[in-house]
């Protein structure tokens, strides 16, 4: 079990302060509307209504002692920056914070925190992919360059096999997963002779460009 601190408590701050509780983790939570707190109070550990800023009440909640730290202020860029010097300075190692702009990302990473989240670049981003597509289903960037992508199987592979279509060699690209969708059963390490059914989705690791290439097929 580890102990996260949330500091911002609205939609995206909260979401992950009840994931990280529903998943067993120690969750205090901490915001200055008191709504906000009451709201949130009997899905976390601990929730209570203070500035993330002042260093005592930070120390309240156990931040001293925590393993890492989320921090979602809204659009308020200047109480972000300092909430996130404060769990600097208490020495909390681990630091996440949800930005709102390139220029307040860059901010950030000045500072020196762990990661930095944009969720509405990142929601655009992937819509945007999957509205580009008829095959894509879910899109998520694990380095600049490098990606996960979940997709359906393009039509032209129905009932062909994973050695067949090479997809390594012809699009230098990894399969992960398969995934029936009809019988929720998924193959990590999957039959490489097993011909792909129109059921099937496919979890897919490479490159970017790669990986659009095969969002494109036709």
């Amino acid at each position: 079990m580890k102990r996260i601190v949330v500091i911002g408590l609205g939609n995206f701050g909260a979401a992950v302060a009840e994931t990280l509780y529903a998943g067993g983790q120690e969750v205090a939570a901490l915001d200055a509307d008191e709504k906000r707190v009451e709201r949130i109070a009997p899905r976390v550990t601990l929730a209570a209504v203070g500035d993330g800023k002042d260093i005592k009440t930070l120390e309240r909640i156990g931040a001293r002692e925590a393993d890492a730290a989320v921090v979602s202020m809204g659009d308020d860029i200047a109480e972000s920056v300092l909430t996130a010097l404060a769990l600097r300075d208490i020495g909390v190692q681990e630091i996440y914070v949800k930005v709102v702009s390139d220029n307040h990302a860059r901010v950030m990473e000045k500072i020196g925190v762990t990661e930095t989240i944009f969720p509405e670049k990142e929601s655009g981003m992937r819509l945007g992919r999957r509205v580009a597509s008829r095959w894509l289903l879910n899109y998520v960037e694990l380095t600049p360059g490098f990606s996960i992508q979940e997709m359906v199987v393009p039509l032209p592979w129905i009932n062909r096999s994973l050695r067949q279509l090479e997809l390594p060699k012809n699009y230098r690209v990894s399969v992960v997963a398969v995934h029936d969708v009809l019988t929720d059963r998924v193959s990590t390490i999957p039959d490489p002779d097993e011909p792909l059914r129109d059921s099937d989705t496919l979890l897919l690791a490479g490159k970017e460009a790669d990986l659009a290439k095969i969002a494109e097929i036709k």
